[in-house]
């Protein structure tokens, strides 16, 4: 059951399972905690996991003011000294995965190690334009059914298209009562449109480890290695037949392999 906690800069939306190592998880746009819940129950017999809602995402609501991936950045930093966290393994997906660069660059001392699921250092050209009709798509599709199945093509597999999982999430979302507003979706997209760390990844110095599904149509696995090889040490991933979700479609294969990562860091500490 997740509990509200005011950090002094929003009141947070956050649920805390688990005990040993804590895990704290950044999510991507618009995903509120429930997109953890594989996560959340797979790993709480070894680690304290907490999952947040972003600020505009799930039941945080949309603040006034400028949005940006520092903010999402300082707002997770300001949870984890409300909870008196003094420092986490960061596990991060998409947009989410550039607020975690920031969290390592600007406060480095609740870092304890990256895992960066779905990552990029900026933009390319081809990610730019998706970003654009992502930020289109709300105000145009007929309803939020087709959003939704517009999105979702850009999401997930075509096995998970095929077998009914993405017809399951779609009934899930459109059922779940805190969804996201297209500004504060549009708001997060121009923010994540304006992340660029390329010229300071070689600051981050904590164990990293960068995981790109091989079919991830929005941060492929180019946007995933350039992570990669410009975080000294950091290990690169590629979960063949995999999309941008890996850690909802193959729960059990991805939990493992971060698992395995953390364990790794643990034992090196």
């Amino acid at each position: 059951m997740g509990e509200t906690v005011s950090t002094g800069r929003v009141e947070t939306y956050y649920d805390r399972r688990g005990a040993g190592p804590e895990v704290r998880r950044i999510a991507g746009l618009g995903d509120p905690v429930e997109a953890w819940e594989f996560q959340l129950e797979g790993l709480s017999d070894r680690y304290t996991l907490t999952a947040f809602d972003n600020r505009g995402a799930g039941r945080v609501p949309l603040p006034d003011g400028p949005l940006t991936v520092e903010t999402f950045a300082d707002d997770a930093a300001a949870l984890m000294r409300a909870l008196d966290v003094p420092a986490a393994h960061v596990l991060a997906f998409s947009g989410g995965s550039a607020t975690a660069q920031h969290l390592a660059l600007r406060h480095p001392e609740l870092v304890r190690s990256l895992v960066l699921v779905g990552t990029f250092a900026a933009m390319d050209a081809y990610m730019r334009t998706a970003a654009r009709f992502w930020r289109w798509l709300p105000d145009h599709a007929p309803g939020e059914r087709e959003f939704l199945e517009a999105f979702f093509l850009w999401i997930y597999t075509p096995r998970a298209h095929a077998d009914g999982t993405v017809d399951q999430f779609i009934e899930e979302t459109l059922a779940f009562p805190y969804k996201q507003t297209p500004e504060a979706m549009q708001r997060s997209l121009d923010a994540f449109m304006a992340h660029d760390t390329r010229d300071r990844l070689g600051e981050i110095a904590v164990p990293t480890l960068a995981i790109t599904g091989e079919f991830d149509l929005i941060c492929g696995p180019r946007l995933g290695r350039e992570v990669a090889a410009g975080i000294p040490g950091a290990r690169f991933e590629l979960m063949e037949g995999e999309a941008h979700q890996p850690f909802q479609e193959v729960p059990e294969r991805f939990n493992a392999m971060v698992d395995a990562f953390w364990r790794e860091v643990d034992a090196r500490a």
